[in-house]
């Protein structure tokens, strides 16, 4: 499976040309899932569901499972959190893994950078930064600088970068 990298400052807008993206690639014929890596504690369940009573008396796992979808949960308790890679090879086979986040790990990414948020451009000293959107000019090491707005584009540079091609998506079935 193909991957690359949405990264940028907290209120880059990550989330939302992530969600813009999504639905320009799937319309292009591609199968893509996304990972999403927070620094942060999450839960997806709620006290009072059994989901989360069953995690709280110490399951390490906890499937959740419905006519509409399903999920499974895994508590790191004292354990490391899992490399990028083992938890890609987890998921179900796709044209493109599109990945917001990981900022450290070394995939292809983009940087998603708006000077007015106030933080230093990621890509001057990070070599796995291919291009930068963002919403103002900037020079980035003579990267590509994508408009942030032009969702189109930038979803033609991930479709050339990642070598997808709808022909081949077509003939692997999916």
């Amino acid at each position: 499976m193909m991957t690359f990298g949405l990264v940028g400052w907290s209120g880059s807008g990550k989330t939302t040309l992530l969600t813009r993206i999504l639905p320009e690639l799937i319309g292009r014929g591609y199968s893509v899932s996304t990972m999403k890596h927070t620094h942060h504690r999450f839960d997806i369940d709620r006290p009072g569901k059994d989901s989360h009573e069953h995690r709280v008396a110490g399951a390490t796992q906890v499937l959740i499972t419905s006519s509409s979808r399903w999920a499974l949960l895994t508590e790191n308790r004292d354990d490391v959190e899992p490399e990028i890679n083992d938890l890609i090879a987890r998921m179900d086979p796709v044209d493109l893994v599109l990945i917001e986040g990981f900022k450290s790990y070394p995939h292809a990414k983009l940087e998603v950078y708006r000077p007015s948020v106030g933080k230093p451009n990621l890509a001057k000293d990070d070599d796995t930064i291919v291009a930068v959107a963002t919403d103002e000019e900037v020079d980035v090491n003579g990267l590509p600088v994508l408009d942030l707005n032009d969702v189109p584009a930038i979803a033609d540079f991930i479709e050339r970068f990642c070598g997808l091609s709808p022909a081949v998506t077509a003939e692997s079935g999916r």
